[in-house]
């Protein structure tokens, strides 16, 4: 036994078709705001401009097809209480609301002794923050290094994949994954990553940002 479909139903199908393939394709054509809200590593020390972190991550994303406006709010020297002390500036600041914040302080906190948690305190408050603005956070984790003692590390590093769980963020738990430690990646400082290093930063984190914002993995 055949089935016609009646021809006025057949226009709306295919009508509909078209509607829902036009928004689908306005949604992926949407401009994204990504704020990256940081210390050196995102604010580009030591490199010239376009090399930074905030520059890479945004041509890395736009060449995987997400229109990403990456703003730069990483200041160089920042522990994570002065990212406490200006975060509520800094948002209200903004010309747009981000869709996205990638919150990555703390390194200099361990770099300089400072008590986990303190460090702790003050990035519980930047991620309430965000959590009372609707804005939604990716954690960029750090790692203390052995020579600080078994205890340091166990406080520190625990900081922020517990963070992440309490604010119901994703985390990527090593900003410095594939370049902490290796000479080729880093500036003579052997502290802030090079050209190099920071692609690989980038290439990293890249599909953490992506699955974040529900775009496809890199």
């Amino acid at each position: 036994m055949s089935f016609r479909v009646p021809y006025g139903v057949l226009r709306l199908i295919v009508y509909l078709g078209f509607v829902m393939a036009g928004t689908a394709a306005q949604a992926q054509e949407r401009d994204v705001n990504i704020l990256a809200f940081g210390d050196s590593l995102t604010a580009g020390y030591g490199l010239p401009p376009g090399q930074g972190f905030v520059p890479q991550l945004e041509d890395t994303l736009r060449r995987n097809g997400v229109r990403a406006h990456v703003i730069n709010a990483g200041v160089s020297g920042n522990t994570a209480a002065n990212g406490r002390a200006r975060v509520k500036w800094t948002l209200d600041g903004l010309k747009v609301k981000p869709d996205l914040a990638i919150v990555a302080l703390g390194a200099n906190d361990m770099l300089r002794g400072y008590p986990p948690a303190q460090t702790r305190e003050d990035l519980d408050f930047i991620l309430a923050e965000f959590k009372k603005r609707d804005i939604p956070v990716l954690v960029a984790g750090m790692l203390a290094p052995p020579n600080l003692g078994s205890r340091y590390m166990n406080d520190y590093n625990s900081i922020f994949p517990d963070l992440a769980r309490k604010y119901g963020a994703p985390l990527y738990p090593f900003f410095l994954a594939g370049v902490a430690g290796i000479p080729a990646f880093n500036l003579p400082d052997r502290v802030h990553p090079n050209f190099q290093g920071i692609k690989r930063m980038v290439s990293g984190i890249a599909p953490t940002v992506m699955k974040a914002l529900g775009a496809d993995a890199v």
